[in-house]
C-alpha cells in the first residue's frame, strides 16, 4: 500500500473486557469498530485520517504478550483494508537481530510501516551502534516488503533524542519512508527540514500540532483525534493549506485535553477521555495500565467538557 503522509492518524486504543473468569482480555469487536468509526470521520474540508497506528502506547502495548498484539493488528489490518490505509505498528529491542524477527513477525498479519523506536539497552548506544541497528531494521524491512519510520521517542528511549545527522541519514535509506518525532521541541523537525525540504515528518505529540506544521511537519500521529477526529482532521486540512489562523483556534479549542497526550498516564487519561466521550465510562476504565485516583478521572472529565464545549462553537464535534 502507498502510504500518504500528508495527515494525521489515530494511534488508536485496544478496548478490554472482562472474561468469564473476571479478568481483562482484548475486546476485538469493540476496537475494530471504533478504529473504523475514526478512520471514516470527515474534516470540514472532505479529508479523512491517513493511516492507522494499531498496538502503540495508547494501545496497551507495553503490557501485551506477543501473541495478544500479533491478533490485535491482524484485526486492525482488516479495518485498515476496508479504509483503504496503511497499517502502522512499533518495533523495539535490545539487539538488531530480535528486532528484525519482530519486524517478520508484523508482516506476517498485515502492518504495512514500522516505526523503529530506538534499542532497548541500559546504556545509550554509540551513534554507529544506533546506525547498525536501524540499517539492519531497514534492509529486514525491505526484505519482507514493508516500510519504516523511525521513531524519535526520547521519553520512551529512556535516554536523549536521535541526533540530527543520524536522522537524516536514516531518512536517506530506501525503505524509510519518514520520521516520527515526539517532543515538544519543534526546533528538532525545522533543523531537519532546512537541511532536506523533501523530507516526510510526523508530529507525535497533540500539543504541538500547529508548531510542527510550522516547522515542516507533514502530518502527525494523533491520541486526541481518536476522541475528537473531525476536530484533528479539520485542523491537519488547515495545517497543510497554511491556514494558520484556523488551525490555531482548534489547536487552543483542543487545548485542555491535547495536555493529557504529553503526560505519563496518556493512555489512561485518554482511554477515560475516549470512554466519557461514548458514554462508557466503565469501559474507558478499563485498561491494563494504572487505577486513575477520583482527582485523576474528575480532572480528565473537566478537561474533556472543556474541549467538547469549545469544539461545539467551532462546530467539530460530530
Amino acid at each position: 500500500m502507498k502510504s500518504n503522509w500528508d495527515g494525521v492518524m489515530p494511534a488508536v486504543f485496544t478496548w478490554l473486557k472482562e472474561s468469564k473468569s473476571g479478568t481483562l482480555e482484548i475486546d476485538f469487536d469493540t476496537t475494530q469498530k471504533q478504529a473504523a468509526g475514526i478512520l471514516k470521520a470527515q474534516g470540514k474540508g472532505g479529508s479523512r485520517m491517513s493511516g492507522l497506528v494499531g498496538s502503540g502506547t495508547l494501545g496497551e502495548n507495553s503490557y501485551l504478550s506477543t501473541q495478544q498484539r500479533l491478533s490485535l493488528l491482524k484485526s486492525l489490518s482488516e479495518v485498515a483494508k476496508e479504509c483503504n490505509v496503511p497499517l502502522i505498528s512499533g518495533a523495539s529491542a535490545e539487539t538488531k537481530e530480535e528486532l528484525a524477527k519482530i519486524i517478520e513477525g508484523l508482516v506476517t498479519v498485515g502492518v504495512d510501516t514500522v516505526m523503529v523506536m530506538p534499542p532497548k539497552t541500559k546504556t545509550v548506544p554509540s551513534e554507529t551502534k544506533m546506525y547498525e541497528y536501524y540499517e539492519h531494521a531497514e534492509a529486514t524491512a525491505n526484505n519482507v516488503g514493508v516500510t519504516m519510520m523511525p521513531y524519535n521517542n526520547p521519553d520512551a528511549a529512556g535516554y536523549h533524542s536521535l541526533s540530527t545527522n543520524l536522522l537524516l541519514r536514516l531518512s536517506v535509506l530506501p525503505k524509510v519512508t519518514a520520521l516520527k518525532i515526539s517532543t515538544i521541541d519543534v526546533s528538532i523537525i525545522e533543523t531537519l527540514m532546512l537541511e532536506n525540504k523533501d523530507l516526510k515528518v510526523l508530529a507525535g505529540v497533540d500539543t504541538v500540532t500547529v508548531h510542527a506544521g510550522l516547522a515542516g511537519a507533514c502530518g502527525g500521529i494523533t491520541g486526541v483525534g481518536n476522541i475528537f477526529p473531525k476536530a484533528s482532521v479539520t485542523m491537519q486540512e488547515y495545517v497543510l493549506n497554511g491556514e494558520w489562523t484556523e488551525a490555531n483556534k482548534i489547536s487552543q479549542a483542543l487545548n485542555s485535553i491535547s495536555y493529557l497526550d504529553a503526560q505519563p498516564l496518556l493512555l489512561e487519561y485518554l482511554k477515560l477521555a475516549m470512554g466519557i466521550h461514548h458514554n462508557d465510562i466503565a469501559g474507558g476504565l478499563r485498561t491494563f495500565g494504572k487505577k486513575l485516583t477520583k482527582q485523576q478521572i474528575d480532572d480528565v472529565r473537566a478537561r474533556y467538557l472543556l474541549a467538547k464545549e469549545r469544539l461545539e462553537a467551532l462546530d467539530l464535534t460530530s
